[in-house]
């Protein structure tokens, strides 16, 4: 290929296609777990996150209810992703062994939320959320209807693999995914710039700012206990227990269980099976649908 301004147009525009179409077509799993914040500045603050109130019959004047205001707050980052195509390829017109390249590039950035929301699925232990507690933990403060606050447990202990129960129906979900600039392919590949001059280098790169933060914690359960009918069964009556202050009912029910490879068919067998392991009818067939990844791992 000769190499000018018309044919390196021709090229980015085939190259785009190429990121386009992964982009497009890879599969994702944080949209099922994640609600989608849009950001309009560099970060995002969610001082409603936790509110809950409660109606009461209107007799005499109103009563203001007392809520705790909570400064949770997600800063935008900025990520990038770049390979480069030396001249010479491009030259021999050798450059579409380079079209994988560009698609796994599509690909990753399709799924890179994937990364950022189940990095925050894993490490719910350490890392704060809203209340200034652990996104998982034993002790979340949530005040009762007559004012004192009990403490909540969303982690439900154990000393084995971690599986996780999420409630992924709602509008709010247990995770944030805040976009404020969506992912972009670009190139440098003029003859003047300063890669292909210095280092006959062209430049094919995507770049977003984005990140991830937690939502409810009263959407998700964390266990390490044995998975089987009996946890199970008690770590979905556990979320299903979950009050707001105010004693105010969440209506929270389960919809998926969240599990790494190894207990995969584990958790089939537990959800999916019409029989269970004595050969009686199933009673959890169906109670949630099973997400096995390795990035739960």
């Amino acid at each position: 290929m000769i190499i000018n301004r018309a044919n390196l147009s021709v090229l980015f525009t085939a190259f785009n296609v190429a990121f386009n179409s992964a982009f497009t077509s890879a599969p994702v799993l944080w949209d099922q777990m994640a609600m989608l914040a849009p950001s309009n500045t560099d970060r995002n603050q969610y001082a409603w996150l936790g509110r809950t109130t409660r109606f009461r019959e209107w007799i005499g004047e109103r009563v203001l209810q007392s809520l705790s205001s909570y400064d949770f707050t997600i800063r935008n980052r900025t990520f990038e992703n770049t390979v480069s195509v030396e001249r010479e390829v491009i030259e021999d017109d050798q450059f579409g062994l380079y079209t994988p390249m560009i698609q796994q590039l599509g690909m990753d950035s399709k799924q890179h939320p994937d990364e950022l929301v189940f990095d925050l699925l894993r490490n719910g232990h350490t890392r704060t959320c809203y209340d200034g507690q652990f996104f998982f933990d034993t002790d979340h403060p949530v005040i009762q209807a007559d004012g004192s606050t009990a403490q909540v447990a969303n982690d439900l202990g154990g000393g084995g693999t971690t599986w996780y129960l999420l409630d992924n129906s709602r509008y709010v979900k247990p995770f944030i995914f805040q976009r404020r600039r969506d992912y972009t392919f670009a190139a440098m590949d003029k003859l003047d710039d300063e890669g292909v001059f210095m280092r006959k280098e062209f430049r094919y790169g995507v770049d977003a700012r984005c990140n991830a933060g937690y939502g409810l914690w009263q959407l998700a359960v964390r266990s390490r206990q044995t998975l089987d009918a009996t946890n199970l069964q008690a770590a979905i009556a556990a979320m299903k227990n979950f009050r707001g202050d105010n004693g105010q009912p969440l209506n929270i029910v389960p919809t998926h269980i969240v599990v790494p490879p190894s207990l995969e068919f584990t958790a089939k067998a537990l959800v999916e099976g019409q029989f269970n392991a004595a050969g009686a009818s199933n009673v959890m067939a169906g109670a949630v649908k099973v997400l096995s990844t390795q990035r739960a791992a």
